[in-house]
């Protein structure tokens, strides 16, 4: 793998494994965050998704800096969990602007240059929720959720442009968000999965790679899961 990468939220998590995964196949990568910098070997840049102004002066650096960026991983996310009956408008509201709308922003800015230069990959984060719900996340379903059927309209409107656009969709995965959790709340989410663990940060940069190298280019609009087979269970 070749080019430049650019991968939102890419400073911890899911986000920071791949960013680590693309780098070492190859790949110039530069990671956006909003305010908790980013590791040394990664080009960082200051970013809130939520801003088109802030996105757009995003690319504009990483173009400068490293070249055109031929992949993206839309990762950056945010979690306001609140039972539906005292959600208020804000956490929903912010959820969806983070997740959905932020996913929408960086695709469209890394769009242009990749019809530009006729081919790109485009992999957005997604949640395992989306394809089975869960309480108290209504917002942050339904964001994950938008993801997926913004992801598969868009890869046909690209298709022809030779730019690829899927989903992966993790499920417990061990970050700094779900480490946060209580131990027996952890051990019960556990138990709910087939493979009876949470999965690694790599597990799921792994998927997140695959469908941004050249071996899967002739794959789009997919949504995969990796959740230890948590999805099955629904």
């Amino acid at each position: 793998m070749t080019g430049v990468a650019l991968v939102t939220g890419g400073n911890r998590g899911i986000g920071l494994a791949t960013a680590t995964a693309l780098a070492k196949a190859g790949m110039r990568v530069a990671v956006t965050h909003r305010g908790g910098g980013a590791p040394a070997e990664l080009f960082g840049v200051r970013c809130d998704v939520r801003d088109a102004e802030q996105v757009d002066r995003a690319f504009t650096e990483v173009e400068r800096e490293l070249g055109p960026v031929g992949v993206l991983v839309a990762n950056a996310g945010v979690t306001r969990d609140r039972l539906v009956a005292t959600m208020g408008p804000e956490d929903f509201e912010d959820v969806l602007r983070t997740n959905l709308t932020g996913a929408y922003l960086v695709a469209r800015r890394a769009v242009r240059g990749m019809v530009r230069h006729r081919g790109g990959r485009i992999v957005l984060v997604a949640s395992v929720s989306a394809l089975t719900g869960a309480r108290g996340q209504a917002n942050y379903t339904a964001a994950k959720a938008g993801m997926i059927g913004f992801a598969r309209s868009a890869a046909l409107e690209l298709a022809s442009r030779g730019i690829t656009v899927n989903v992966v969709a993790p499920g417990w995965i061990s970050t700094d968000m779900t480490d946060e959790l209580p131990e027996a709340a952890r051990v019960e989410a556990a138990a709910h999965v087939p493979m009876r663990r949470f999965g690694a940060p790599e597990e799921a940069a792994a998927a997140i790679a695959f469908l941004a190298s050249d071996a899967a280019s002739y794959v789009t609009g997919v949504v995969l899961p990796v959740d230890g087979g948590l999805s099955l269970e629904r």
